[in-house]
């Protein structure tokens, strides 16, 4: 597979903070790609370096072989390249179809297709029941596939998921773990940041990991719950011992 997004060297400062420190990886067309790491590891950071809410302080982002690193959040989202967040802010009196219509409307000025855009968003997303329904009046995991929805109907070729399974129930995690599926399935390209490692593990085809600014390992999930360094900093031995053990090792 070809790379849709090439991170190269990138670093981020706020004064004398050093929240990312050199980074560089790739994330491969059609590919789910996790990025995972401790509280505080600058995942977040490198997110919003990428989807254009900062200006790294140094490195390249290439998004399809375009240098977007600098530019701001809409002409990045312009060019293919949406975002959801880890807190949703969905336009509470809105229905929910409506929410999906605003972020449909970047990309499809024209009513009817954006209309069409946006219903087959909420199919996507699990979300027909509740069309009509103010978003504001939604549980957290319906918000949570809501904003995929929104994101989705601007057309991306990638979408950055920032911890859209944090605070799920266990079925709720499921369905967006289906979501997920069902945007590779549909052409898109994924990279997300992601706590739940029994939500990222099975469907990740590439793993990222950060530590305190820096990447300390990127690879195949089965051999990221090996790696000695992943595990002291963040997964922990009896976490790579359990994953050993469901893989039949």
């Amino acid at each position: 597979m070809s790379e849709m997004l090439q991170v190269r060297g990138v670093s981020m400062k706020f004064g004398a903070l050093l929240a990312n420190k050199d980074v560089s990886f790739d994330v491969e067309e059609g590919a789910i790609v996790g990025l995972i790491g401790p509280n505080g590891a600058g995942k977040t950071t490198l997110f919003n370096c990428v989807a254009g809410f900062y200006k790294p302080s140094a490195g390249s982002i290439r998004f399809r072989g375009e240098e977007i690193a600098g530019l701001p959040s809409y002409k990045v989202a312009r060019k293919g390249l949406a975002r959801t967040f880890q807190v949703v802010r969905p336009l509470k009196e809105m229905s929910v179809f409506e929410n999906i219509l605003v972020g449909a409307y970047l990309g499809h000025p024209d009513n009817k297709h954006a209309r069409k855009v946006a219903e087959e968003c909420l199919e996507i997303c699990f979300l027909q029941e509740w069309r009509d329904w103010p978003a504001g009046d939604m549980t957290i995991g319906n918000k949570k596939r809501l904003e995929v929805a929104r994101a989705l109907a601007t057309s991306p070729r990638m979408i950055l998921l920032d911890e859209a399974v944090a605070g799920l129930t266990s079925t709720e995690v499921r369905e967006m773990v289906e979501v997920i599926k069902r945007l590779k399935a549909n052409g898109l390209t994924v990279l997300m940041v992601e706590h739940i490692m029994e939500a990222i593990m099975p469907i990740a085809d590439k793993i990222v990991v950060l530590a305190s600014g820096e990447k300390i390992a990127e690879g195949a999930p089965k051999d990221i719950v090996r790696d000695p360094k992943v595990i002291t900093a963040y997964l922990g031995k009896k976490y790579a011992e359990t994953m050993d053990k469901g893989a039949g090792a």
